[in-house]
């Protein structure tokens, strides 16, 4: 389980952040990874960029090679995978004529290689995403993608006819179903309010709610995928636009606080509990990455210029707060 969310400040600068929902941790760090550095290829892409842009976020070094959970790059370009186990259809082999990218490293190639939403959907006209492991130790995730920039988002799905390119106009992403069916669920909630309701009459008798919220009668509470995102995006969508950077990563942490997932909540049928690992977040206005844990809720900063990006390997990235 997952969930991601993007929304803008007042200047219009884009924050990205995400829930990594899991039963254990994979010793996730905070990785950099600078704009020379040689990271092997899947498959052979003469188009990628000798060099590329410089990218940080959340994830694993397998090999040499950065395995980003959520990451983003120096021209506020954002990417999370997001957990998508029943409906993950990743093509079986590479396409001649095709920009073929494996499954493992698509949010580093997106962070790594492109600049804007823009960019990025020209490019996926010729993806072909493959189910190639990074090793034989590590097996092939099955994922979906949230992408964002300061000017929107997209969801990417390699579903049984494709590669599908979603328009995100509620900047949320869950896990299971699809998207067209997450978005499509939200018009089952169109009497959610944010305002009090009014008095109303039975007869002669005057009915009045208890206080503020009881417009948010029916909202879903539990922590499935269809649940969070209805939630997630009302959320996202009601809170009231914020102008500093204090209180919009405020703003991104309680929003994805609304749905976290604590121990004892969610059991697996093998009995291990998931649970919100770590939630991360984005500043493009600021280029700086945020991050805080399940056993350590301090939110924890890393701005991308407080590191020397003149080498040519990933490094873990110490926090500057």
């Amino acid at each position: 389980m997952c969930t991601g969310i993007r929304f803008t400040d007042a200047a219009g600068n884009m924050f990205f952040g995400r829930n990594l929902d899991w039963t254990m941790d994979y010793g996730e760090l905070v990785v950099v990874t600078p704009p020379k550095a040689v990271i092997p290829p899947a498959f052979a892409r003469p188009n990628d960029p000798r060099v590329g842009r410089a990218v940080i976020g959340v994830g694993i070094v397998v090999g040499g090679v950065p395995l980003y959970f959520d990451c983003a790059n120096d021209a506020g370009l954002a990417v999370a995978g997001l957990n998508f186990p029943q409906s993950a259809r990743y093509a079986t082999a590479p396409v001649s004529g095709a920009e073929n990218v494996a499954a493992y490293e698509f949010p580093y190639w997106i962070a790594r290689n492109f600049s804007s939403l823009t960019e990025v959907r020209d490019a996926l006209k010729t993806v072909n995403i493959v189910a190639k492991p990074v090793n034989d130790r590590l097996p092939v995730a099955k994922l979906h993608w949230l992408i964002g920039d300061a000017t929107g988002s997209i969801v990417v799905e390699c579903l049984d006819d494709g590669v599908k390119v979603w328009e995100n106009d509620v900047d949320t992403l869950t896990n299971e179903p699809d998207f067209g069916w997450q978005r499509q669920n939200l018009r089952n909630y169109l009497p959610l309010s944010e305002d009090e309701p009014q008095p109303v009459s039975w007869g002669a008798a005057t009915l009045a709610p208890f206080g503020t919220g009881a417009g948010m009668q029916g909202i879903p509470g539990d922590y499935s995928g269809p649940a969070r995102f209805v939630k997630a995006a009302f959320v996202n969508g009601h809170y009231p636009v914020q102008s500093s950077e204090a209180a919009n990563v405020a703003r991104l942490f309680h929003t994805l606080g609304s749905v976290a997932v604590p121990l004892g909540s969610a059991r697996m049928a093998d009995g291990t509990y998931e649970q919100t690992l770590y939630t991360s977040g984005f500043s493009a206005g600021h280029l700086t990455y945020y991050c805080a844990t399940y056993a350590d809720p301090r939110i924890r900063a890393y701005p991308l210029s407080a590191y020397d990006l003149t080498g040519a390997v990933p490094f873990a990235a110490k926090a500057a707060a």
